[in-house]
């Protein structure tokens, strides 16, 4: 079976003043998120914070779960735009210590995404959003891949695409229970990911 695509909007906007109008729609629903929860992003709760009519919110995002979907959408946009910057630093130097570079990267990323934070420990998820997510995985394993091509740490190969996304998956765990016991991100456990994950890499570059 195919997994769903992520697409929650009902239409794209196209002049500036409906993009206008659905930005502030988004920020709002980040606001209900971070401050409400996941189960108070209504279509009528977002619609009274973003001071639009719910037929106007209904042009864009038809109900709860597009709003969940467009929220997340734009979290995962922004980690992966993270990634590919990464992925140019690496191409152009030298990294001594790529696992400690990335954790605490997207650790200062997690503390200040506080929606994402919100959404990433809610129950409210769709089955898009899911889908979404898994597909967000992928392409950020696949960054770790061409970061450590670009360090020249390992060979490209099909076991290279899963031992990093492995990696990923390793890592989401353990950096979401860093910042469910702390809003800061628990430094301990996030040291002990760095250790398992450099162990890792250096399983992979012996390999290679």
């Amino acid at each position: 079976m195919n997994e769903p695509t992520a697409a929650p909007l009902r239409r794209t906007p196209q002049q500036a003043r409906s993009k206008a109008r659905l930005a502030r729609v988004l920020d709002a629903a980040e606001r209900v998120l971070i401050t409400e929860g996941v189960e108070a992003l209504t279509t009528t709760r977002v619609a009274a914070e973003a001071k639009v009519s719910v037929g106007s919110l209904y042009q864009y995002l038809p109900d709860r779960e597009a709003i969940i979907d467009a929220l997340a959408a734009g979290y995962f946009a922004r980690l992966e735009a993270a990634m590919d910057a990464f992925v140019r630093a690496a191409s152009t130097g030298r990294w001594d210590d790529p696992v400690g570079v990335l954790v605490d990267e997207f650790a200062a990323i997690y503390r200040t995404e506080h929606g994402f934070r919100a959404l990433w420990f809610g129950s409210g998820l769709t089955e898009r959003t899911r889908a979404a997510d898994r597909a967000h995985k992928r392409r950020m394993a696949d960054g770790i891949r061409r970061i450590l091509l670009a360090l020249g740490l390992a060979r490209d190969d099909e076991r290279l695409a899963r031992s990093c996304l492995a990696a990923i998956l390793s890592a989401d765990a353990l950096a979401q229970e860093a910042f469910r016991r702390d809003a800061s991100g628990d430094a301990g456990l996030l040291d002990e990911a760095k250790v398992m994950l450099r162990g890792y890499l250096a399983a992979i570059a012996g390999r290679g």
